[in-house]
């Protein structure tokens, strides 16, 4: 293949996958807005920056991707604290789903 060709052919390939990445990242606020704290938590782990929410569906999954802890918590003052003294030490996602928004975070248990 000539190499102009191939150059082409990847730009278009990137142009697209970056389109279908900035549409997904749109569903989830900026990293910036959001703080997860302590990290590594120990006991508890607090959330800063989120939507009030009635009701918001959070789920804690381990490495593997087992739902460790799930839960519906109202979101009031746009924090959120949740405790995890039964998890074990490691890596885990947070995922917090409501209506006014969509968080995927990581942190780490002491």
């Amino acid at each position: 293949m000539k190499p102009i060709l191939t150059f082409l052919l990847l730009m278009s390939f990137t142009l697209a996958v970056n389109a279908q990445l900035s549409e997904r990242v749109e569903d989830f606020p900026a990293k910036s807005e959001i703080i997860v704290f302590p990290n590594p938590a120990k006991n508890t782990v607090h959330i800063l920056g989120l939507a009030d929410s009635h009701k918001a569906s959070i789920t804690i999954r381990n490495t593997s991707g087992e739902v460790v802890l799930q839960h519906r918590w109202a979101i009031r003052n746009n924090s959120v604290s949740i405790p995890i003294p039964n998890l074990k030490s490691g890596i885990y996602m947070l995922f917090i789903t409501s209506k006014e928004q969509q968080i995927k975070r990581k942190f780490y248990k002491k």
